[in-house]
C-alpha cells in the first residue's frame, strides 16, 4: 500500500477548467494530476488537481497569473 502524504488539491467548478490547470502546470513544471474528487471536498465537476503539498503557492500563482478559475485549494493527506 502507498503511504498517505501532504497534498494539495485544487477543485473546480468545471471540467474545461480542470484541463487547463492540466496544460498550466505542465508548462510551469508543477507536479501533479488530475485525480477524482475526494469525498470530503466538494467540486462540481468531480474532477480535482493533486500535487505536493509544498507546491501550493506556486500553484495558486501560475493558477491566478493564468486566469484558471478554481472553487478551492486545500491541503489534506491523501
Amino acid at each position: 500500500m502507498i503511504p498517505k502524504q501532504e497534498r494539495v488539491v485544487v477543485t473546480f467548478y468545471t471540467t474545461a477548467e480542470a484541463m487547463a490547470t492540466e496544460k498550466l502546470c505542465a508548462a510551469h513544471g508543477l507536479p501533479g494530476k488530475l485525480i477524482s474528487a475526494p469525498r470530503a471536498l466538494s467540486a462540481d465537476c468531480g474532477i480535482a488537481w493533486s500535487g505536493p503539498a509544498d507546491t501550493a503557492d506556486a500553484l495558486r500563482a501560475a493558477l491566478e497569473t493564468g486566469g484558471v478559475e478554481y472553487a478551492g485549494i486545500h491541503t489534506m493527506t491523501l
